[in-house]
């Protein structure tokens, strides 16, 4: 019986990898075999991190690095394309709450720092790596949107304008990439057991909520190079995938 796993020698980058969503992702593309390259700010949950995926027989690279950095992020690039030559999957997950506030109220550096992150460090990943996915048989470009992005709720507004942002980059590059083997998914977790939704939600049951690790088998499933829909947008709320049925020209 073959040893094989489904992500065998495939290279992974997760952003946010210190932490919630990004770590179990980090950890269920380790266990599926592949080698994850580790981003976050916070050192000690990347050694953590670290510890957990080799404890398990997986394999990493961690790199500790504010987004914000933008010139890191294109070092990053080179780096990566000096030690594989190419980046299999993409997972754009870091991101940040901001304030919960009237529009007319946001401080500026809020406003700058949410969209700095959650917006324009995405699009600088993409500007980066994107010839890095080319190289790969099946890139996967992968990015944790959210509901606020469409719900438009009172108070929520820098955050819902960085996540409507990002979709429509999303869906923009994923029309430019419509003739290439690159696949870009915007994921919607909903609700779960994140410190982010714990800062929006201080009075709530974390217990309520899904963990993050039951979110992990549908990532594996978007960036394993056998998935066979086209690129579009994963609700786990719900666990509908809607395609968004693109081609090159529009």
């Amino acid at each position: 019986m073959s040893d094989a796993k489904p992500l065998d020698g495939r290279i992974a980058l997760v952003t946010g990898a210190s932490r919630g969503i990004g770590y179990e992702v980090a950890k269920g593309l380790a266990a599926a075999g592949a080698h994850v390259v580790a981003v976050a700010r916070t050192v000690g949950g990347l050694e953590e991190l670290d510890d957990e995926i080799k404890e398990a027989g997986g394999s990493t690279t961690l790199v500790p690095l504010d987004l914000k950095d933008y010139a890191g992020i294109d070092r990053l690039g080179g780096a990566l394309f000096e030690r594989w030559q190419k980046l299999d999957i993409l997972v754009g997950n870091a991101g940040v709450l901001g304030t919960l506030s009237p529009v007319a109220h946001v401080a500026p550096e809020v406003w700058d720092d949410v969209i700095a992150v959650n917006l324009t460090a995405n699009w600088r990943l993409i500007r980066s790596l994107e010839p890095l996915l080319r190289q790969s048989d099946a890139g996967r470009a992968i990015f944790l949107s959210s509901g606020a992005a469409w719900k438009l709720r009172p108070f929520w507004g820098p955050y819902a304008m960085s996540k409507a942002a990002l979709e429509a980059l999303l869906i923009t590059y994923a029309r430019e990439m419509a003739k290439t083997a690159i696949k870009v998914f915007a994921v919607d977790p909903g609700p779960m057991r994140t410190g982010m939704r714990a800062k929006a939600m201080p009075g709530e049951d974390p217990e309520t909520l899904p963990h993050p690790a039951e979110l992990v088998p549908h990532i594996l499933e978007m960036a394993s190079p056998d998935f066979e829909r086209g690129s579009g947008l994963f609700a786990f709320p719900t666990k509908n995938y809607t395609e968004w049925g693109l081609t090159a020209d529009g």
